[in-house]
């Protein structure tokens, strides 16, 4: 062979091996299964929607598990539930600031700098806690002086309250409020569900799922789903605490009739029949939901049976908004619980099934598996159903997402919406695109040993469906690959998110997701400009004016606010608290796409008749409306 014939064959053949090669790493990249780490796609940036960018803003907080429940030896518990995020203007300056939630490790508070960075003020505001397993952290003006006070939730630790000085710092005051609480807490939710200007509390709680104090880890070792008698712990109930208007807080759970059915989760305030009254709906980790009707007297009646029928067996967040823009809020319930039918699948066999089956609803609790033992699905069924003490009539196997069609009656849409999805645990819900529509971010995935699954961006079509296109405007795959840096047991550790909330930004939406055992997100909206229009509400209320004073609690806790454009009627309310253990920004946004100019929009403030509201006509779009309360004499 000649020399350059050797030549011209060597040549081919290496570049087939580039071509190999570049073709192994595209490969990689989109299947990102045992690749780099760091298969962030290279032209994200370059493309409209979101740009992750925590590093950039300033946020290094990462949330840490606890290794001896989530680690290598697995135990499928709420542990593996993480933690929360919380979203509020806590100094005032008009801008929203973060706070994330730990298990294993200090909590973090991140100021808003106003340029689209922040920092790590923590330490001087005194709320880093770290001495007890935190879940969920809520803000709220409690004593209606113009600060947001903080409630954190704990797991068996004692809740706390935090009492906001006004300085940029915090006071613990738990016990002088009256909060006091040790318990396997959850959720928490500060609404006024009497009307007299302040704001109450309700907590969720689960069951006594925890064992042992371990002195050495310093917190309470968890049951296993595994051990047998996980469901049958006891119940624990909700708890609601009445504001006094002083400062402190009464327990008037008995009364009220909230205690709920155990194992609760997520709640979220709605007037779903529109008579002036919050209503309450609260999600069930194990069971049917709960939607609570105000009976205006401070009680409360459960009508989930005759106004929503079966809610999700095992509900994890919840939202209410407005999808179709008719002026009515709806209720999206995530079910994560019912999608854990493959048990603890490290070999990931269940892969196929899950992804043939994301969108589909199952009969069973074990989905398309046949119950272990060789019992029959229907006895598998009634066995499980008993030992939770709920009656299979009563629940779905998936999401449920009821449409609101007025006059307190829903129906549930989710399939034919496109809102069944697999392992989600939260909802962040937004005009993410400024189109006119609300979109729907679904944190989702189980990590460690569990195979990777996709948080779910549902872009809504505005034809009452929704499509996922979290690949197409840069939420998946994550920043850094599927998987963490750090090996578990050896082996690889696939990424997974918990909780996210929506921070307001300059006429948009930013993202921000806390996620299990690994660093936050902060997604920065880079949707294409469109028209919008928002609105941040206070409330009449002031300091020290006695309870049933007029004018309603100074964070607008309960005000809806409804724009009519031509037919359509596009609808917010002031709830933050709800979506599984998040609270998103108070300011009410509303995307308006092409839409020139608003007609009116009608506010109803908390504790106003149904047939009562302030009117604004023609109001500037492409602004963010400041709008006290109107003094109401009554």
């Amino acid at each position: 062979m000649s020399q350059r014939a050797f030549a011209r064959i060597a040549a081919v053949a290496a570049t087939l091996v580039v071509l190999l090669v570049l073709g192994l790493a595209v490969f990689l990249i989109l299947h990102n299964r045992e690749g780099p780490e760091d298969a962030d796609t290279r032209n994200r940036r370059e493309r409209s929607g979101f740009h992750e960018d925590a590093e950039g803003a300033g946020i290094t907080f990462r949330m840490t598990f606890l290794s001896t429940e989530q680690g290598e030896n697995f135990r499928v518990n709420l542990y593996d539930h993480g933690c929360g995020i919380a979203i509020a203007d806590f100094d005032g300056d008009g801008h929203d600031d973060i706070y994330f939630v730990n298990q294993l490790g200090r909590n973090a508070l991140y100021r808003n700098n106003k340029d689209g960075t922040f920092t790590d003020v923590t330490k001087k505001a005194g709320v880093a806690v770290g001495d007890r397993i935190c879940v969920a952290a809520v803000f709220a003006d409690t004593r209606n002086n113009g600060w947001q006070d903080l409630y954190i939730t704990s797991t068996r630790g004692g809740n706390l309250f935090f009492r906001n000085m006004g300085d940029g710092t915090f006071k613990e005051a738990t016990g002088e409020a009256g909060l006091t609480h040790i318990g396997h807490s959850q959720g928490a939710l500060f609404f006024d569900y009497d009307n007299d200007g302040y704001l109450d509390l309700l907590v969720t709680n689960t069951a006594r799922w925890t064992k042992d104090y371990d002195a050495q880890r310093g917190y309470f070792t968890g049951k296993s789903l595994d051990d047998g008698d996980f469901l049958s712990s006891p119940k624990e109930w909700n708890v609601l605490y009445h504001n006094n208007g002083d400062g402190t807080f009464t327990d008037v759970t008995a009364k009220s009739g909230l205690k709920g059915r155990g194992w609760g989760g997520d709640a979220v305030v709605l007037d779903y029949d529109d008579d002036g009254r919050p209503d309450v709906f609260i999600t069930n980790m194990f069971g049917p939901s709960q939607l609570y009707h105000n009976n205006g007297n401070g009680t409360f009646t459960d009508v989930t049976k005759q106004v929503l029928g079966r809610t999700s067996c095992g509900g994890t967040g919840a939202r209410a908004f407005d999808f179709n823009n008719d002026g009515q809020l709806d209720l999206f319930l995530v079910d994560m619980h019912s999608d854990m039918w493959m048990g603890l699948d490290e070999n990931r066999t269940s892969e196929q099934l899950a992804r043939r089956g994301q969108r589909k609803k199952y009969d069973h609790f074990y989905g398309p598996r046949a119950p272990p033992g060789g019992e029959p699905a229907d006895a598998a069924d009634r066995r499980i159903a008993n030992l939770l003490q709920f009656r299979l009539d009563e629940v779905v196997f998936g999401n449920t997402f009821f449409k609101n069609l007025g006059g307190g009656k829903f129906e549930e849409v989710s399939d034919q919406a496109g809102l069944e999805s697999f392992w989600p645990w939260g909802i962040a819900s937004g005009d993410f695109d400024n189109d006119g529509f609300e979109d729907v971010f679904l944190p989702s995935g189980m990590g460690y040993p569990f195979y990777y699954w996709p948080n779910q961006l549902l872009m809504n079509t505005g034809r009452e469906t929704f499509r996922d296109r979290a690949e197409d405007v840069g939420i998946e795959p994550p920043p850094g690959g599927l998987y963490l840096k750090e090996r578990i047991g050896g082996t690889r550790a696939v990424r997974s998110s918990r909780c996210a909330a929506t921070l307001y930004r300059d006429g948009r939406l930013d993202l921000v997701v806390n996620n299990f055992n690994d660093r936050a997100y902060y997604f920065r909206n880079h949707f294409p400009e469109k028209n919008y229009i928002a609105f941040r509400l206070t409330g009449a209320r002031k300091k020290g004016e006695p309870p049933g004073a007029p004018g309603s609690n100074r964070d607008a806790i309960g005000a809806v606010v409804r724009l009519h454009v031509g037919k359509e009627v596009l609808t917010r309310q002031v709830c933050p608290v709800g979506g599984y253990l998040s609270q998103s920004s108070k300011t009410l946004h509303f995307g308006l796409g092409e839409r020139t100019k608003v007609d009116y929009a009608e506010i109803r403030w908390p504790g106003w008749p149904p047939d009562r509201f302030e009117r604004i006509d023609n109001p500037a779009i492409n602004t963010l409306h400041e709008r006290p309360e109107p003094r109401p004499t009554r």
